[in-house]
């Protein structure tokens, strides 16, 4: 948890020295976060099996650093997000009826 807040810390700290929160919109953060994630789709574009590993984490770190900027500008908790979606999760797709199975919940 401490690693969390500490990041988040840097970001704020980058975004405030450049005066850049007056663009950090939820729905402009929304859309950094959907355009890093296809510049991420893209190094996998032509070969699945070749990419570079560098490309990848810098446009994952992208995609994560837009994350954490829209939870801090919804005022909601990265953490506890993520553990009421598991717990969704853990419902919607039980082990006995999806282990090694990748159809949607739906079509259990």
């Amino acid at each position: 948890m401490d690693k969390l807040k500490t990041i988040n810390k840097q970001i704020k700290r980058f975004v405030n020295e450049r005066n850049w929160d007056k663009f950090h919109s939820p729905a402009n953060l929304a859309k950094s976060i959907s355009i890093e994630a296809n510049e991420l789709l893209e190094c996998f574009q032509w070969d699945e099996q070749n990419y570079n590993l560098d490309d990848v984490k810098d446009e994952l770190a992208d995609v994560f650093t837009y994350c954490f900027q829209l939870a801090d500008k919804l005022d909601v908790d990265i953490y506890q997000i993520i553990s009421d979606k598991m717990r969704k999760n853990i419902a919607k797709y039980p082990i006995e009826k999806c282990k090694g199975k990748a159809n949607k919940y739906d079509k259990l």
